[in-house]
């Protein structure tokens, strides 16, 4: 807060304070303010008193406890003189004011040769209000599942009607439920010689906003006839908020490939006997963000 004339402020508050404008500061409304020659009323006589006080009037505001520091410009040493509260305050509609009564005493404040007053009449102030936290992301590592893998056999592939199919759900950490999206002629028409496949979280519709599961693995289909598995890897962030940021993606809580195989190649070497198909996905969850509470 400027102030271009110190001694017209005193002239209108000789005896009272000067508020500043609303000002926000961890998610509270507050005020800066100024006893140009002392809180009488707090001990403050001869001194600046300065005071922060809080908008009782504020939907979000109760009882808010809260850390202040105090500034004012010294031209000359271009720095600011502070004072600190250092054990934190509660702020509430019976006491919404805290600050210090005697922060500096006027005959230092006053004489323009300390720097306080400079240009003339001018004088600034300032003050930070911290209020802790409310809300944390917390950031997790879960410990990888003893039993990483889940299979999922699709029975009679060439008998499929339905555009999608999903698995039954699985869980592979992060207290989350998976299953797996696959799409027999595509995901779209524009992938119908494709065999689609996805990683999805069912449940995701209720999570909250800014919560994130990053999740590592393998996807793959097994060869019925030897060891030439056909393998894909999954990496992302399945999230709350839905995006195509890939074309590999359809959403923040799908993830996988639209032509993971063509359908050629998968009746060739990837459809039993039994004209079915297995997919086998090993997936760990790494890492969580959520927030709190």
């Amino acid at each position: 807060m400027k102030i271009q004339s110190l001694s017209q402020l005193k002239k209108l508050f000789p005896k009272s304070e000067y508020k500043s404008a609303t000002f926000s500061s961890g998610k509270y409304n507050w005020k800066l303010v100024i006893y140009p020659t002392g809180n009488e009323k707090d001990n403050g006589n001869g001194f600046l008193s300065m005071y922060v006080e809080l908008d009782t009037t504020s939907p979000t505001a109760s009882t808010v406890f809260a850390y202040f520091t105090f500034f004012v410009y010294n031209k000359k040493e271009n720095k600011y003189f502070t004072i600190q509260d250092v054990e934190g305050k509660q702020f509430n509609a019976i006491r919404p004011v805290w600050g210090f009564a005697q922060v500096l005493p006027l005959d230092t404040f006053n004489d323009p040769k300390n720097g306080y007053v400079f240009e003339g009449d001018q004088c600034e102030f300032g003050v930070d209000v911290m209020a802790p936290l409310t809300n944390w992301e917390v950031v997790s590592f879960p410990k990888k599942p003893l039993n990483p893998k889940f299979s999922w056999t699709v029975n009679k592939f060439s008998k499929l009607k339905e555009h999608c199919y999903t698995s039954d759900k699985f869980s592979m950490g992060g207290g989350k439920n998976w299953v797996i999206k696959l799409y027999p002629k595509g995901y779209s028409t524009t992938y119908s010689k494709f065999l689609s496949i996805f990683v999805s979280l069912p449940d995701g519709g209720t999570m909250k906003a800014g919560e994130k599961y990053h999740a590592r693995g393998d996807c793959r289909l097994l060869d019925p006839f030897g060891n030439d598995h056909m393998s894909g890897k999954v990496d992302n962030i399945f999230s709350y908020t839905t995006s195509s940021q890939a074309s590999s993606q359809t959403s923040s809580q799908d993830w996988g490939w639209t032509q993971y195989i063509s359908l050629d190649k998968l009746r060739k070497a990837y459809l039993g006997k039994d004209d079915s198909l297995t997919i086998e996905i090993e997936l760990e969850v790494f890492l969580t963000t959520t927030s709190s509470p």
